[in-house]
């Protein structure tokens, strides 16, 4: 009998945290390695939600159990802040906060899927969304989009992926890890394909303020109505407001499934922890001034390092129009000899990379195919520039 149950030992760790790990240990241990795991941006959390927290520390009501699907003012201002910026209106009732945005795309699964129903997972996907799929019973189906197409997926090839237990499409842009952003009118003919099929669509909205130039983000709820009961909205203030560490995130949809994810949260962990919603509260009902400071700088450092990353005999990069990643082209060295070593997927180049470069990326296995890197561009205008520059060094010594 084994010890550990087959459902759970399936799980494959977060390749993105491992990833992150290894670097800051790494760097513990005094090696000068340069991160460009984790998708974490490299800013404070904003002066004005840090003192609602304190605040909140302070005040009595928040060192008690509080609603499970979240603080009555933190729904409503979620669902406020939906239509604000995406155009979509919910009720306070529509809204379960979660711990992180994980445990969102876990209850969301988890509440929908039943053993053998199949969900569509675009890929290069978030390395999350297939094990949570799994994790609650699911199959996930991928179908890959690669730069010849801008890692935008098709309706042809969503076509061609559907069968009678196809239950869910999984939708996101700005995507993670590509960067991609799908234009108003292919996230509307992508809805509406879904919607004559009969599908639910569960799209990750996280990165929705993280576009550059004259691109735009669109929710494909707000474009597509006749999906309004077969939606779900996942989202969190991670990104947005430099909150990776306060672990609270959301989901947004019909009732039925709201109550039942709740439901499921009330077993699994009970309310989010209150003075991290308190400071979301803060987040989400105030400005976007610190999001419109961060892209200045994100929007600096995207430049940089496709122009860094195309210069590098082998390896393409197609320019990002949302969210903080670069996903490389790796595969023109693949089967090259690089300083007497023949890397032959995107996974061993990875590790070649942390070895000989002492900088870490994460290989396409863990969104997809191999013959891709990840890099976010999350990190310092200084780090990123050396770390390209060892890549440069190390790439370009081929024999």
């Amino acid at each position: 009998m084994s010890r550990i149950s087959r459902r759970i030992g399936a799980i494959s760790e977060s390749a993105t945290l491992a990833v992150d790990a290894k670097a800051k240990a790494l760097k513990a241990a005094g090696r000068p390695v340069i991160g460009f795991g984790a998708g974490e941006p490299d800013f404070p959390t904003p002066d004005y939600i840090v003192q609602a927290a304190v605040e909140a520390a302070k005040d009595p009501k928040n060192h008690r159990y509080s609603p499970a699907a979240g603080l009555p003012e933190l729904r409503e201002a979620i669902a406020e802040k939906t239509l604000r910026h995406s155009g979509y209106e919910l009720s306070g009732s529509q809204v379960l906060v979660t711990n992180g945005g994980k445990q969102a795309v876990y209850n969301t699964f988890a509440a929908l899927l039943d053993p053998g129903d199949e969900v569509i997972i675009p890929a290069p996907y978030w390395t999350t969304y297939p094990e949570s799929v799994q994790l609650a019973g699911g199959v996930p189906v991928s179908i890959f989009a690669g730069p010849e197409q801008g890692y935008k997926v098709t309706i042809e090839q969503l076509e061609s992926v559907l069968t009678e237990r196809t239950k869910i499409l999984l939708f996101v842009s700005p995507s993670n890890p590509t960067g991609a952003v799908y234009t108003a009118q292919q996230i509307t003919e992508i809805g509406r394909w879904a919607a004559s099929k009969g599908l639910w669509v569960v799209t990750d909205e996280i990165y929705e303020h993280l576009t550059y130039g004259d691109v735009t983000f669109n929710s494909i709820a707000t474009l597509v109505p006749e999906l309004e009961d077969r939606v779900v909205i996942l989202n969190g203030v991670a990104k947005t407001y430099a909150m990776t560490g306060w672990r609270v995130g959301w989901m947004a949809g019909p009732l039925d499934v709201i109550k039942a994810a709740t439901n499921l949260q009330s077993h699994a962990t009970s309310n989010v922890a209150n003075v991290s919603q308190r400071a979301a509260l803060a987040a989400v009902a105030g400005p976007l001034d610190a999001v419109e400071e961060m892209k200045v700088a994100f929007n600096r450092r995207r430049l940089a390092i496709v122009q860094g990353l195309n210069a590098i005999d082998g390896l393409h990069c197609p320019m990002p129009d949302g969210a903080f990643y670069a996903y490389s082209d790796v595969r023109g060295l693949l089967g090259r000899k690089i300083r007497g070593v023949v890397n032959n997927t995107s996974a061993e180049l990875a590790a070649f990379i942390l070895e000989q470069a002492e900088v870490a990326v994460v290989p396409g296995e863990a969104f997809g195919p191999s013959g891709y890197i990840r890099m976010s561009y999350a990190l310092g205008d200084a780090d990123l520039a050396e770390g390209v520059s060892r890549m440069a060094k190390l790439l370009g010594d081929t024999e």
